[in-house]
């Protein structure tokens, strides 16, 4: 995939993640002429995203992909909060108006090789190692400058370069938010699990926020909130989690570590998605916590709308105008994802004692509401976002 940086290009995409290759993919489908570019040589090979939920999955059918992802992974019909071995509230996908009423848990980098083997068919590709340093708007398209001097003229850019963009950065465009004051552990375990084995379990402790949920393999995905994680964490620190927050009556014990990481969360979003002819997508965008697993899923929902709106304009000629409802669409969307997770973290983290039992009060009391029960369903799935529209 080291092919030759072209000219020119209606489309320049900078980052090949989930929101760049689902945008490549739609307009390469459409018979769009983009180029994805990333200054990576090559993919990850980690998971880190796990969880596709049912709205994702309406939308990667476009491309063709769903089924496909479908296959790889594990469907999950319900998450459940729990504090130890008590269930506070259990949010079941069931019953959800979709074709896919749960939610699939397949590692990133399945759902990666997914796209990129359905960009190929369609006669696209990924030019690695490729870092754009500078982008210059010009009234008729955009000049961008890679790291080693090459230059590439595009009609529109689009910024999905994670929240570290260096698109958002050249647009001027303000990434509004704060930065969790705790740590976040992530990895992939073998696990001898004596929980159920058909959920995502989010575990409430005063330490913090655990999330034990299934992965294909036999392998589970566990994310953690600490105040200070090792880079690198160990089978043990992941052992120490479960024994302090997880099932108390009976012990699970991890049996290997297939990778961990550390890394910090924020909750930001872009004050706008559109600067002239750039644009933003996915992490440039937004990111947040991963309490509901939204963040993957906000980002191929973002793509795959703004592939419909630079195909309208490019191949269809509407006006250019268009392209406005971009931002207008999608970054509700992403300021009420932003503002769901960072309540839910800040109710998953609350340390004092009789502020603990009043929410565990209120959670179990809740959990008798059926309208509760599908309000956050939907809300989780973004499928309430999709009725809006």
């Amino acid at each position: 995939m080291n092919a030759k940086l072209p000219a020119s290009t209606d489309v320049l995409i900078v980052g090949a993640g989930p929101a760049g290759l689902s945008l490549a993919t739609a307009l390469a489908g459409q018979g769009v002429d983009a180029v994805l570019v990333d200054k990576a040589p090559e993919g990850a090979n980690t998971s880190r995203a796990a969880v596709v939920h049912a709205r994702t999955l309406e939308v990667l059918r476009t491309i063709d992909v769903s089924d496909e992802l479908v296959a790889a992974g594990v469907t999950v019909p319900r998450f459940t909060v729990r504090d130890r071995d008590r269930v506070l509230l259990t949010v079941g996908f069931d019953k959800l108006p979709t074709d896919f009423p749960y939610t699939l848990l397949v590692p990133q980098n399945i759902t990666e090789q997914v796209l990129l083997n359905r960009l190929l068919s369609q006669g696209g590709t990924v030019h690695r190692p490729y870092e754009i340093s500078i982008v210059e708007q010009q009234p008729t398209g955009v000049t961008a400058k890679t790291s080693d001097g090459g230059l590439i003229h595009a009609s529109y850019v689009v910024g999905a370069d994670g929240m570290h963009s260096t698109i958002r950065e050249q647009s001027g465009i303000s990434f509004t938010g704060d930065t969790y004051a705790q740590s976040f552990i992530l990895a992939d375990v073998h696990l001898d699990w004596t929980g159920p084995a058909d959920e995502v379990a989010l575990y409430f402790a005063p330490e913090g926020v655990t999330v034990v949920a299934p992965l294909p393999g036999g392998r589970h995905r566990i994310v953690a909130t600490v105040d200070e994680a090792a880079e690198h964490p160990t089978a043990a620190d992941i052992q120490a989690l479960l024994d302090a927050r997880g099932p108390h009556a009976h012990r699970s014990m991890v049996t290997g570590l297939v990778w961990s990481s550390r890394f910090r969360v924020h909750h930001r979003l872009a004050d706008h998605y559109r600067a002239g002819r750039l644009f933003l997508a996915g992490d440039a965008a937004h990111v947040h916590s991963p309490a509901g697993g939204q963040g993957m899923n906000t980002g191929i929902q973002d793509a795959l709308n703004l592939a419909g709106k630079l195909t309208a304009v490019l191949r269809d000629g509407a006006p250019e105008t268009v392209l406005d409802e971009y931002e207008a669409e999608r970054r509700p969307v992403a300021e009420e994802v932003v503002a769901f997770t960072h309540k839910m973290t800040k109710i998953a983290t609350v340390g004092n004692s009789p502020l603990r039992v009043l929410r565990n009060t209120a959670l179990r009391a809740l959990d008798w509401i059926p309208a509760v029960h599908h309000t956050m369903a939907m809300n989780l799935s973004e499928l309430a976002a999709a009725d809006r529209h």
